[in-house]
């Protein structure tokens, strides 16, 4: 089923999320990749504040070619999830409501998308152009050293996603190969 989805992400409209689903995103993401992950847990170790509240925001696991004259990105295609896997449950646990990217998740990451309300999506790799053009704005608003790791925040139209791991715990990556094998 196709949905158009304002972003940030609010609880209920996240649970209305099911496997399977055709999203449209419209609104603000940030991005962030591993090095930018590991710099937020270790602030939230130390007592410190992130750089973006995470309460219903959608982060997406992507770091960005270089913008091609009278583009706000370059190619902007996502990274694989599993790699923020050890700090994806801390960020759930403060109200993200809300990761893209590509790949299985770990039970860890499952058991915080139930325990909050989130949503796991998958964005298609290897179409990072494509999906550069629902992106009208990029700006690094953290973690500038980090170059392609920044984190971004991003204004996208109609940014095109997947429901991998819904609010319920159901996993596509699981019921897909089950359907494929009834057949």
């Amino acid at each position: 089923m196709n949905k158009y989805i304002s972003v940030p992400l609010d609880d209920v409209e996240a649970k209305t999320l099911r496997v399977g689903d055709y999203v449209y995103l419209t609104g603000t993401i940030y991005t962030a990749r591993d090095a930018a992950h590991k710099r937020m847990y270790e602030a939230l170790e130390q007592g410190k504040t992130l750089p973006i509240d995470m309460k219903n925001n959608v982060i997406y696991y992507m770091g960005p070619s270089p913008a091609r004259e009278g583009r706000p990105i370059g190619s902007a295609g996502p990274t694989t999830a599993s790699r923020m896997d050890k700090y994806a449950p801390a960020l759930l646990d403060l109200g993200l409501k809300g990761m893209i990217g590509k790949g299985k998740r770990s039970s860890e990451v499952s058991d915080a998308i139930v325990r909050n309300g989130a949503v796991y999506f998958a964005a298609v790799g290897g179409a990072g152009a494509l999906l550069s053009r629902s992106i009208t704005a990029s700006e690094v608003i953290a973690y500038d050293d980090l170059g392609t790791e920044a984190i971004r925040k991003l204004t996208v139209n109609n940014f095109p996603v997947i429901v991998v791991i819904d609010s319920e715990g159901n996993n596509l990556y699981e019921t897909a190969v089950l359907e494929y094998c009834k057949e």
